[in-house]
């Protein structure tokens, strides 16, 4: 069952969300290419620290979610609003889409 408090973005509708204040970006791809690149200010989450991650983030805060794609990134944005996030963002196309529009 799909979430409603989960919206899909573009890279422009996620540009904007960036410019404003308190947003937490999560990228969950895996670590070497979290390493090689990723959106500035980024933290990488895992299933190895992601129930650490919801512990301590203001789910008040937007929270934009990115894959590669924008696949994983819909599933994963979905788990953070049924654990009490409420306004979650999954970014369209995911970072392949985001580095060619930088």
């Amino acid at each position: 069952m799909k979430n409603k408090d989960v919206k899909r973005i573009n890279v422009v509708e996620a540009t904007f969300l960036l410019e404003s204040d308190g947003v937490t970006i999560v990228d969950i791809r895996d670590r070497q290419s979290f390493e090689i690149d990723h959106m500035q200010d980024a933290q990488h989450i895992t299933g190895n620290n992601a129930k650490d991650f919801i512990n301590k983030t203001n789910k008040d805060q937007p929270l934009l979610v990115y894959c590669y794609h924008g696949n994983s990134s819909q599933v994963a944005a979905e788990y953070f609003s049924e654990n009490g996030f409420n306004q979650v963002y999954s970014l369209d196309g995911g970072f392949d889409v985001w580095r060619d529009k930088k």
